[in-house]
């Protein structure tokens, strides 16, 4: 992939010391001065160059493909792209939109081990050949459709302490697994790898270390077949911000172990892995705006003329994003969202318990049951941070509602650095010290005054 340059993007660069929180500032502020105070999203795209950066250095043997379907904003395939990422893509659409990019159909994998016809025949004429399978149907298909593929056997895994569990839809159980590298071999199919997915939200890193033994065993009956088998992928379930019970450094050095006992590096094994929330939830703000709001007494506070209902009020916000929109992940992907304050409260503010509901008619979109909120107006702002990961992928216009807008910023030095691995690659760990003026130039924290100009925008 060529270099890329601010015109084939939308977004504006960060001045020196300012932060993507103040651009959610600069955006609330031109937004209140109107009645148009409507929901939207800040994402740092340095955020996205950072965890890379993090990637490489935890696990730098696995090359990661990044899971299209967690978040198909245009930016980010292309800054990843950029950064040498490969892409785990699952439909023609999303074939589509990374090879739009130019990005080569041998960094695609077509991670969907249910494939309909046609688009099986689409990868085959776009040039993707990688691509999963988990039955004998699946093998018979591919068999008729695609001239060349490569194929990679995806196995079940105990997802069973996953937030959101894969294998009950996905996956050949290891019993299985001798019968269809048979039924490939007849049907003169080249099975070059094994994969599996420990389930979204992985919440006990040695489902790796099972999952990566188990590979071994599928590797191990497919060499005795005659295969010669040199790709493994690890999948996903990697968390992509640090307020969660795993962290990313908690499950790195099981992956590593696991693989240097099973798979070590002289074995000539390519590996591979599918992130998504992992590289996008933590870049993503969205800022929604209270647009109704309703106060509820109890029966005693209504009744007792003495009491002025402090302690016995409940308030119900009403916000101009909601469950139908980039709070789907609630229903789809178990997310729990708690927001933040956009106005710093004073030291005696009276916190009240609040639910939160969006803007449709539905009786079902209601994004938090139960929190602790001031008495906030109408027109007022709440901020919900890690909203990148299947938020906008997913999100609908029901009810006429549409989706919030996204602003995209990065630093300079983000960008520049992002241009120089485009050019010459990831520099080696001893070449990395620089890294953290590029990790500092790409930090979350906001700046103490709001600047008047703090970043200039480039638009495609």
């Amino acid at each position: 992939m060529n270099t890329p340059t601010p015109a084939q993007f939308e977004f504006s660069f960060l001045e020196e010391g300012f932060s993507a929180r103040d651009i959610v500032e600069q955006k609330i502020n031109e937004s209140s001065m109107t009645d148009d105070r409507d929901a939207f999203y800040v994402c740092d795209l340095g955020d996205v160059l950072k965890k890379h950066l993090r990637w490489a250095r935890a696990l730098p043997r696995i090359t990661p493909f990044y899971a299209v379907k967690c978040n198909d904003s245009r930016a980010v395939v292309m800054i990843l792209a950029s950064l040498g990422a490969g892409f785990d893509c699952a439909s023609k659409t999303e074939i589509q939109l990374v090879q739009s990019l130019g990005v080569d159909p041998n960094r695609i994998i077509y991670a969907n081990p249910c494939k309909q016809v046609s688009q099986i025949k689409y990868a085959s004429a776009h040039g993707v050949q990688m691509m999963t399978f988990d039955s004998e149907v699946e093998l018979m298909k591919v068999a008729r459709c695609h001239d060349n593929a490569k194929l990679v056997l995806r196995i079940a895994t105990d997802d069973s302490k996953a937030v959101c569990r894969l294998s009950v839809k996905f996956g050949a159980p290891l019993k299985a697994c001798r019968g269809l590298l048979e039924r490939a071999k007849e049907l003169g199919l080249d099975v070059i790898g094994v994969s599996f997915h420990v389930g979204s939200g992985c919440t006990d890193p040695e489902t790796y270390s099972q999952a990566i033994s188990d590979a071994r065993c599928v590797f191990d009956m497919g060499e005795e077949l005659g295969y010669n088998m040199n790709l493994l992928d690890i999948g996903g379930g990697f968390p992509g911000s640090d307020d969660v019970k795993l962290k990313f450094e908690e499950i790195t050095p099981v992956i590593n172990s696991a693989l240097d006992k099973y798979f070590p590096v002289d074995c000539g094994v390519r590996v591979i892995a599918e992130p998504g929330r992992y590289y996008v939830a933590s870049a993503y703000t969205l800022v929604v705006n209270i647009i109704a709001k309703k106060v509820i007494m109890s029966e005693q506070s209504a009744s007792d003329e003495e009491d002025d209902g402090t302690n016995d009020r409940t308030l119900m916000y009403y916000v101009n994003d909601g469950v139908y929109g980039s709070f789907n992940c609630i229903l789809y992907d178990h997310a729990h969202c708690l927001p933040t304050l956009h106005k710093k409260p004073k030291p005696d503010e009276v916190f009240y318990p609040c639910s939160i509901w969006g803007p449709t008619c539905d009786g079902l979109d209601r994004i938090v049951e139960q929190c602790s909120l001031p008495d906030l107006q109408v027109g007022d702002w709440l901020v919900f941070e890690n909203m990148g990961a299947y938020t906008v992928a997913a999100s609908s216009t029901f009810n006429g509602f549409q989706r919030p807008d996204i602003h995209y910023v990065i630093s300079r030095p983000a960008w520049q650095h992002v241009q120089q691995i485009c050019a010459q690659g990831l520099p080696a760990p001893a070449e990395e010290s620089h890294l953290a003026g590029v990790a500092a130039c790409c930090g979350r924290e906001s700046s103490l005054e709001m600047p008047t100009k703090p970043c200039h925008t480039h638009v495609a």
